[in-house]
């Protein structure tokens, strides 16, 4: 606690004083408060978002909704291992960014593919030849309009990969290839295997193929999913998986060729492998909201910075009151990441932990910088002059 030294009988402006030194801890303690809040809300794993789609087959993916397979996909070792093709027929929420599908190796921690929105287009993915801590990425633009739904259909051998909406070719490329090897692994859709990223909107099919498909066969496929609801079973050889989406309730979404890899919709929300403090290279989003995020984690900590400094500076007289407070506030920044490590909805990031310290260094100079322009020279003196100390 606080007592006076020297004075017996505090006057009314030395109780105003005392007043403001309580108002001053008050505040210091709803905004740790108030932070701690904001960072580990809803301390929960809220409701899985994923409901199935009224009037017709398919499932909706809402703001936070997820699917896992029950089991992992393997490569045939009777097929040559590189060939492969991926139909996906869906209908994006809105034109914005999220990750519609990937897929996950417990054994090495690695997502050997995955498939994700950005705006309009479409982003393929994977770990670099020459480097696994890397990406190689190929990004398709226009292919969502986000008014009807789109059959995207990704063929891949030895020589080059190809990307197809509706069965029209948007881009062919040589230096992302052999992508049948990839395809294996947990499949996770409408989210991110390590990392809360999800993705919204309508789901209608899935097929995957230990082969590349024909240019015949993808011309035709439109016609066979959206009239149809499927693919021609006599004409498509080496399926894997097929999902139709026609189960209308339920919560299992069942693969037409092998019941091992059945798509199962959790009640609750989830990460299947979170991440623990996850690097800034690898949280790094190109998107709007990642900007925003990063802009809410910095100013969100300036607060704490600003009066936690006055605190420790103008009461406790702690020489290092700017060194105390950076501290605290990677402490508790520190503290928020361990704990989201265990929240679905959150992420555990180093890019938090860094632009949480670094938004309780600004606030912490803003103290400062009116201290030397005297704004609060008349509550310091004051404080001063009723001489504070601290009893155990």
């Amino acid at each position: 606690m606080w007592i006076l030294a020297g004075e017996s009988t505090p006057s009314i402006q030395d109780m105003r004083i005392l007043l403001a030194a309580q108002f001053l801890k008050a505040i210091c303690a709803c905004v740790l408060m108030s932070i701690l809040v904001a960072g580990l809300w809803p301390f929960h794993a809220p409701r899985n978002d994923v409901s199935w789609l009224s009037g017709g087959s398919g499932l909706v993916f809402g703001k936070d909704g997820s699917i896992v397979s029950a089991n992992s996909f393997e490569v045939d070792p009777a097929r040559d291992g590189d060939s492969c093709s991926l139909e996906i027929w869906l209908k994006p929420a809105r034109l914005d960014s999220g990750m519609i599908l990937a897929f996950y190796r417990a054994n090495g921690d690695v997502v050997p593919f995955s498939l994700r929105q950005y705006q309009s287009g479409l982003v393929l993915a994977r770990p670099s030849q020459s480097d696994v801590r890397e990406k190689d990425e190929v990004y398709v633009g226009e292919v969502f309009d986000a008014s009807d739904p789109v059959l995207v259909t990704i063929t891949s051998n030895r020589t080059s990969t190809a990307i197809y909406a509706d069965g029209r070719l948007l881009k062919r490329v040589s230096s992302f290839v052999g992508l049948g090897r990839d395809l294996t692994g947990q499949l996770v859709i409408g989210n991110a295997p390590t990392t809360p990223y999800t993705w919204s909107g309508e789901l209608k099919g899935l097929a995957i193929y230990d082969r590349e498909l024909t240019e015949t066969e993808i011309a035709k496929s439109p016609a066979d999913w959206t009239i149809a609801g499927r693919p021609d079973s006599s004409e498509r050889e080496a399926l894997v998986a097929r999902y139709l989406f026609d189960e209308g309730q339920g919560r299992v979404v069942r693969n037409r060729v092998d019941a091992a890899t059945d798509l199962l919709i959790p009640e609750r929300f989830f990460v299947l492998h979170p991440q623990f403090l996850e690097r800034p290279w690898d949280e790094f989003r190109p998107s709007w909201s990642y900007c925003k995020d990063v802009g809410i984690n910095i100013f969100g900590f300036v607060p704490l910075g600003f009066f936690f400094s006055a605190y420790f500076a103008a009461i406790l007289k702690t020489r290092r009151a700017i060194w105390l407070t950076v501290a605290l506030g990677l402490a508790v920044s520190l503290t928020i990441e361990i704990l989201q490590s265990f929240l679905p909805t959150r992420d555990s990031g180093m890019t938090d932990l860094i632009t949480n310290t670094l938004g309780t260094a600004m606030g912490a100079t803003l103290y400062v910088w009116g201290e030397k322009r005297r704004w609060f020279a008349r509550v310091r003196s004051s404080f001063d002059r009723l001489g504070f100390r601290s009893v155990d």
